[in-house]
C-alpha cells in the first residue's frame, strides 16, 4: 500500500508555502492596519512562523510544533485589536497570496476554505480601533 499524499505535497510542498507566505507578507507590509501589528520591522520572522503553521496545518514537516508547540492561535492573537476591519485586511493580502499561488480549482477552494473560516475565528473584538491596531501587543503565530 502506498501512504496517502497530503495537501501539502499536492500543492507543492515547502516551494508553494513559501511562495504564498512571501506574497502574502510583501501584502501586509503595505497594509497602513497590519503592518503595525507586527513586532519586528523585518516580516521575516512572521513570514517563517506563518509558513511553518501552514506546512505543518497541511500535512508536511512538523517543525512549527517542535520549536513553538501547540498552535493555540486564538490565545496568540488576543492580546490585538482582531476586529472585523482587520479580518478582511487580512483576508485581501492571503487573497492576493492565494491568487498568485494558481492552485488547481479544488486545492485553491480548500486552502480558502480554511484560511476564510481562520480568519473569522480570530475576531475578539466587534470594536472599532479607530487610528489602528492596539499599541499594546503583537501577533506571534
Amino acid at each position: 500500500m502506498t501512504e496517502p499524499v497530503s495537501f501539502y505535497d499536492e500543492i507543492g510542498g515547502h516551494a508553494t508555502f513559501q511562495r504564498l507566505v512571501e506574497v502574502f507578507y510583501r501584502e501586509v507590509a503595505l497594509d497602513p492596519v497590519l503592518k503595525p501589528m507586527y513586532p519586528e520591522e523585518d516580516l521575516g520572522p512572521a513570514a517563517d512562523r506563518l509558513r511553518m503553521f501552514l506546512e505543518q496545518y497541511w500535512g508536511g514537516p512538523t517543525t512549527y510544533g517542535e520549536q513553538r508547540g501547540h498552535p493555540r492561535l486564538r490565545m496568540r492573537h488576543m492580546p490585538f485589536h482582531v476586529d472585523p476591519d482587520a479580518r478582511d485586511r487580512w483576508l485581501r493580502c492571503m487573497r492576493a497570496a492565494v491568487d498568485d499561488a494558481r492552485l488547481p480549482p479544488i486545492q485553491e477552494a480548500t486552502l480558502w476554505d480554511y484560511l476564510e473560516r481562520a480568519a473569522h475565528a480570530m475576531v475578539n473584538t466587534f470594536e472599532p480601533s479607530g487610528i489602528g491596531p492596539d499599541a499594546g501587543g503583537r501577533p506571534t503565530l
